[in-house]
């Protein structure tokens, strides 16, 4: 499944959440994948108790050096602890990976299920306001964006928000349309129920589920699009560590000192791969009949 998919609406109950839980830790793979997010999100909430060096420090007597017991993965061209940057960037790459498309999922949710909703004109405006993004791939959007605002990290993530919300916006459309025609939710209109109570109660609850499965899987993307954009020097700029910009930094000395670019490069594959098997784990058990496909 990819991000972009139209999911059927799903409602996201609290044995739902329960039974995720149990499949997940069922399944081999899944928790084998469950453990290594774990793993890489505590290495970034507690960086600055594990990591060993300050991961900006240089040291002219310490460049290009090969792993070794005082540095496991080695160093770069300045002389800077590779291990220390890796978990230090995955801070920065996991922040920006979560912060972005939660944002996205709030702002496109809120278009998409006004447009399912409402139908008519409102869902033509919104729809052909989104279209003009859309047309966009979001690698080629995030580019764009980021040259007209410039590096930096909150700049990233207003990146990413734009490149994200219209695509969580046509899902949230797509899943409202098919909600609103239920017999419940016309029920709820004939008793007098106002129509932000029946789209907080009745309509978000139905397609919670399916929103969660994209965001699981755009979080994903938001890593890999982050490295990119750092790597092209338009995301996360140095001195602050990010995989994209330990790997732009190695490139320089790719074949006399490639650690950096393959720890950067595996931390990366990682994550993403991570969050893929963990969103088709979610998808599978929210939505048997798209596993079954």
């Amino acid at each position: 499944m990819t991000p972009a998919a139209e999911a059927a609406p799903v409602p996201l109950e609290r044995g739902i959440l329960a039974q995720i839980a149990i499949s997940i830790v069922r399944d081999r793979v899944s928790l084998f994948f469950l453990l290594v997010l774990v793993a890489i999100v505590l290495l970034a909430i507690f960086a600055d108790r594990i990591a060993p060096y300050d991961p900006i420090a240089q040291s002219l007597l310490s460049i290009n050096l090969p792993p070794s017991v005082e540095h496991w993965l080695g160093t770069d061209q300045f002389g800077r602890d590779v291990l220390s940057r890796i978990i230090y960037g995955a801070r920065t790459s996991l922040l920006l990976g979560v912060t972005a498309p939660a944002i996205a999922a709030v702002i496109g949710t809120a278009f998409g299920v006004t447009a399912g909703y409402f139908g008519g004109w409102t869902d033509r405006i919104i729809s052909r306001f989104l279209d003009i993004f859309l047309a966009f791939p979001a690698l080629l959007l995030g580019i764009l964006i980021a040259a007209a605002l410039g590096a930096g990290f909150w700049n990233m993530v207003v990146v990413l928000t734009v490149a994200f919300a219209p695509r969580f916006a046509r899902i949230a459309r797509a899943s409202t349309m098919s909600v609103r025609s239920e017999a419940f939710i016309e029920a709820a209109i004939a008793s007098g129920m106002r129509t932000p109570a029946i789209m907080l109660h009745h309509i978000l609850p139905n397609i919670a589920g399916s929103i969660v499965v994209v965001l699981t899987l755009w979080i994903a993307t938001a890593v890999r699009l982050e490295a990119t954009l750092s790597f092209l020097g338009l995301g996360t700029q140095p001195p602050k560590a990010s995989w994209g910009n330990i790997i732009r930094d190695g490139l320089g000395n790719l074949f006399g000192s490639p650690w950096p670019i393959v720890a950067a490069g595996l931390a990366i594959t990682l994550t993403v791969l991570a969050f893929n098997m963990l969103g088709d784990a979610v998808r599978d058990i929210l939505d048997p009949e798209a596993r079954d496909e």
